[in-house]
């Protein structure tokens, strides 16, 4: 049931269109960066995520030649800009960063899953959970890499 929601709560946002900036796809006020225990408990949802991420054998190869610490330090930013936290997010946008990467819907779905089970872990609750899924989900645009350029038929 959890996954059929996640699913529908991505297609739904997917629908809505692409971002446009970190701004403007923010939540208003700051009741889900506090529901996400605001930076300090970013920081520790990252870390799990992390951990999580490097011993999925879906999404291990593509993060354990990078640089796992940058990489945290980005989502905590990246969350606490979307939740609106006071944070900025300052890295490349999500298209240039994920250009050759080669990543199929298959690698982002199973981030998401991952995701899923940090945010669980973390007792973050289910409604906060998929209102921070809908902030990010417009971003599969820009970070799955077209069939044309992945040499997919």
């Amino acid at each position: 049931m959890k996954k059929t929601l996640l699913t529908l709560a991505l297609a739904a946002s997917a629908l809505l269109g692409a971002h446009t900036a970190m701004a403007q796809t923010a939540a208003p006020g700051d009741q889900l960066y506090k529901a996400f225990g605001e930076k300090p408990g970013l920081v520790v949802l990252m870390d799990d995520f992390m951990t999580r991420l490097l011993a999925d054998p879906r999404t291990g190869p593509h993060f354990k030649p990078a640089n796992q610490q940058r990489i945290k330090e980005q989502l905590v930013d990246q969350f606490c800009a979307l939740a609106g936290g006071p944070c900025v997010y300052k890295g490349a946008d999500m298209q240039s960063s994920h250009a050759n990467l080669d990543i199929k819907k298959s690698d982002f779905h199973a981030l998401v899953e991952v995701l899923q089970q940090s945010m669980d872990a973390q007792g973050i609750a289910f409604r906060r959970q998929n209102e921070m899924l809908a902030l990010l989900a417009p971003m599969h645009r820009d970070i799955i890499t077209p069939k044309e350029v992945a040499g997919q038929p």
